[in-house]
This record gives C-alpha cells, structure tokens and sequence, in this order.
C-alpha cells in the first residue's frame, strides 16, 4: 500500500470516529421515545416543503455542471447533465471528500459522453469554485445582516463581524473583476487557471449563493417547526456547518452538521429538526441516486452487450 492510500485510510478513520464522537455527544441526551416523539412533531406539510428546497437545490447544483461546460466550449444535453450532477453530488454528499467523490461518479459518466480527463477535472475544479463563491457570499451576508450568532462563535463584536462580512463580499467582486480584465490565464505562484468569461464569473456567485439559500431553507423549515428562528439564523448555522463539514472531510457532515446547528441556535434545533434535515437533503436523496446508479449501469452494460453482439456480427458476415 502507497504512502498516498495509508494517509487518506487515516483521514477517513479519523473522520470517521470524530463523527461517531460527535453523534454520540448528541444522542446520549435523549431517549429513543423523545427522538421519535421529536421527529413525528414536524407536520408533513413543512417536510414536503423542505423537500421542495432540497430538490430545488439539487437542480441549483447542476447548473455548476452546466455553465463548467460552456465555459469550455462544450455542450451537452441538459439531462445527461442533470442526471450525472444528481448522481455525483447525492452520493459524494453522504460518502465524504465530495470533490474526489463525485469527481470519480463525474468522470464515469462524461467520459462516456464524450468528454476527456482534462476536461472533467476542469469540470470539478469549476464546481469546487463555485462553490466557494456561494459560500463566501452568503456567509458575508450572513455576517452583515445577522452578525450576533457569529459574534458569539467568534467572541467578537457586532461591529467587527460585519467587517469580516463586508471583506467577504469583496471576493466575489475580485474573482468578477478578474474575469472581465484578465485575458489568457491567471498565475499565481507555480499555478495557472484559466478563468471564465464575465458572464459565466457572475453566474457562478449567483448560482453558488443561491445554491446555498435553498438548503438553509431546508433547514430553516424543520428549525421553524421547534422556535420562531430567522431565516439568516438558519443561513449562519449552515454556512458555519457546510465550513466544518468542508474542513473535516467527515463522511456526509455526520455530527458536525448536527454538533455545528446545534451551536448556533440551540433552542430551536432539536433533535427532530436536525433527523428530518438530514433525511430531505441527504438520505432520500442518497436513495434515490444511489437506484438510478443501478438503473444506469444496467443501461448501459445491456448497450455495450448489445454493440459487442453487432460488432461479432459484422465480423461474421465479413468473413
């Protein structure tokens, strides 16, 4: 075994047990009759709700495959980019280390389609920006018009937080800027990149923030269910919650998520809020990539079976 496997073997061991840890802290304060009792209090309107955003958002998230692609000057079809999109990001979600993850389930299907190595690594590297941009956006704005929740975190001032909150957007503003002046590529030290077209600059921060509201919606509906929460309360625990999740690398943010949430509003995240979240925006989700998977795979070994057979055929007659 390489020195590269027995490290990243570590890490997951590692991320694995902190996660274990984390949800042990959790659970051990509560019976399994207030677990339940917990989870059936969310009336079925506001899960259906949920659910809408969590859809929602996993279409946001397609649409980072979709302006990768044109920014390469490629195309295809929308609905193979929805489904292979769906697929990488509903497992890589819950497998962990999302980028190397839904990289492999990316590569696996654009190259069928006709897409090269270069390509898809151009692809996920695109994704991994955008979504930097949407979190660093919304968490800017999360700091400016909600700057208590971080302040505590942060044990700082209000005035401080909003600062940091105003230096956040200015990212944005530079990658947009760099895009409309920049031609060639950009290089920084022993790296280039080649960076979008303005157009594509603006479409990323726009879809990467909103990729992120629709989720600290999702969550924002099961939060509301157990305490009047703001909306941008709900948005500073998930972006706080997503950066934990991003630095950990722990398979789908279990415990951090929760453990993070927790923290930051600790009336209104019960243990109810914080089960059904993960169920609308991980496990059905999981569910339902992980049947078109099998459903895909069968396609497409039945479709190479099949071009084998009339490839044998051809030889046949030939001979």
């Amino acid at each position: 075994m390489s020195l590269k496997s027995i490290i990243m073997n570590g890490l997951l061991v590692a991320a694995l047990c902190l996660a274990v840890f984390l949800l042990y802290r959790i659970f051990q304060q509560y019976s399994l009759d207030e677990i339940v009792q917990s989870v059936r209090s969310i009336p079925l309107s506001t899960f259906l709700t949920a659910l809408v955003f969590a859809a929602a958002s996993y279409l946001c998230l397609s649409c980072f495959d979709l302006l990768a692609i044109r920014s390469l000057g490629k195309s295809l079809p929308y609905r193979k980019i929805v489904l292979a999109s769906f697929i990488s990001l509903s497992l890589g979600h819950n497998i962990g280390f999302a980028g190397l993850s839904s990289g492999a389930f990316r590569y696996r299907y654009y190259s069928r389609w006709g897409l090269t190595t270069e390509d898809v690594a151009k692809i996920i590297l695109f994704c991994g920006v955008t979504v930097g941009l949407g979190l660093v956006t919304l968490g800017g704005l999360a700091l400016i018009i909600n700057p208590s929740d971080a302040a505590r975190l942060m044990r700082a001032d209000a005035g401080s937080v909003r600062i940091f909150g105003v230096l956040a957007l200015i990212v944005p503003v530079v990658y947009a800027g760099l895009a409309s002046f920049v031609r060639g590529k950009l290089r920084l030290w022993r790296w280039s990149f080649q960076l979008p077209r303005f157009s594509i600059a603006v479409a990323q921060v726009g879809v990467g923030t909103v990729n992120f509201m629709l989720v600290s919606a999702c969550l924002h509906q099961m939060l509301s269910t157990f305490g009047d929460v703001a909306f941008f309360r709900s948005v500073t625990a998930y972006v706080l919650a997503n950066s934990a999740i991003l630095a950990t690398h722990v398979p789908g943010g279990l415990g951090v998520l929760e453990a993070t949430v927790s923290h930051v509003v600790p009336q209104e995240a019960s243990i109810g809020a914080l089960i059904a979240f993960r169920c609308a925006y991980f496990f059905i989700p999981l569910a339902l990539g992980t049947t078109l998977l099998l459903s895909i795979e069968l396609i497409f070994r039945r479709s190479s079976g099949a071009g084998e057979e009339a490839d044998e055929s051809a030889e046949a007659q030939s001979v």
